[in-house]
Order: structure tokens, then C-alpha cells, then sequence
């Protein structure tokens, strides 16, 4: 058996209605199956899965993620160009959702939490004839999306995006 690549995600969250909001807002996620109050089920732009994320309600009171424990880390969503990275730092900045960003050389990459404390990380992925060579020991900078830009462009789609470009 080989894993291909992950399908879709399910997180629990507090309130269904606010990470709906939430992820509608900020990434741009459309709703394809709600049941209020308890469940919802998103999907992003041009995505063929039936959904790309699924949200299930576990109460007010629910505990939080927490550092240092077992469980998931974070999720990392593909952005299709430099200028939509940069668009997605201003909103996540505005909504103080933004926890941090780097350069894994490969990827330009931004963090941030959700309403329930979530983590995810949007990133751009580099064109693959800019990676660096085994040689780079070093695959994490601080992220400067002004030179990367400068480099790129705004509009250069990498990734998926790339190959449903037309």
C-alpha cells in the first residue's frame, strides 16, 4: 500500500458556526454541508473531494489543543501564489489569528490558530527547479516575503495550483 496525499481533515471545535465563520473568512473555504449546531463540511477552490474539511461541535466547555501534548500539531494548507500568501498575512494579521512564519527553502510559510486553538499553516510552495541540493543543511529562515516576491512574482502558481492552471 502507498498513501497518495490526505483527502480531507476533521477537527472538533466548540462552536460550529464560529469555525465556519472563521474558515470561510480567512481561507476562503465554501460550505458544502451544514448541520446546524453540529457539523459542517468545507471545501476549498476547485478541490474534487466531496469535502476538504469537516468540523464537528463538542461543546463550549471542551478543553483546547495544548503544547507539549500528544495529538496533531498543525495542518498545512497550499496557497496558490506569492500574492495570495501575502493577501492571507494581512487577514490573518487583522484577525490576530497570525502566530508566526518561515522559509523551509522549499516553502514560504505562514502559521496561525484558529478560534478554538488549531494551528494550521499556510504556505507557498517553491518551484521545485529552486530547491535547494542536499548540500543546505540549513531548510528553516525567517520568512521574507518581499524578496520572495521580488523573486517570483505575485501571480506565479506552484504546486496544484500549477497544474490546474490554464
Amino acid at each position: 500500500m502507498s498513501v497518495r496525499r490526505l483527502n480531507h481533515a476533521v477537527l472538533y471545535v466548540r462552536d460550529v458556526a464560529r469555525s465556519v465563520a472563521f474558515y470561510t473568512e480567512a481561507l476562503g473555504l465554501t460550505v458544502g454541508m451544514e448541520v446546524p449546531g453540529e457539523a459542517a463540511f468545507l471545501s476549498a477552490r476547485g478541490s474534487l473531494n466531496d469535502h476538504d474539511l469537516a468540523l464537528f461541535a463538542v461543546g463550549a466547555q471542551a478543553p483546547g489543543p495544548e503544547a507539549g501534548r500528544v495529538g496533531l500539531y498543525h495542518l498545512a494548507w497550499e496557497i496558490g501564489t506569492l500574492g495570495e500568501l501575502v493577501a492571507a498575512h494581512a487577514q490573518l494579521a487583522e484577525r490576530g489569528a497570525l502566530v508566526g512564519s518561515s522559509d523551509h527553502l522549499v516553502a514560504k510559510s505562514l502559521y496561525a490558530k484558529d478560534p478554538d486553538g488549531n494551528e494550521f499553516e499556510l504556505m507557498w510552495r517553491v518551484p521545485r527547479e529552486d530547491w535547494p541540493g542536499p548540500d543546505q543543511p540549513e531548510r528553516l529562515r525567517p520568512l521574507d516575503l518581499a524578496e520572495a516576491l521580488q523573486r517570483w512574482g505575485p501571480d506565479m502558481a506552484t504546486g496544484a495550483a500549477a497544474g490546474s492552471a490554464t
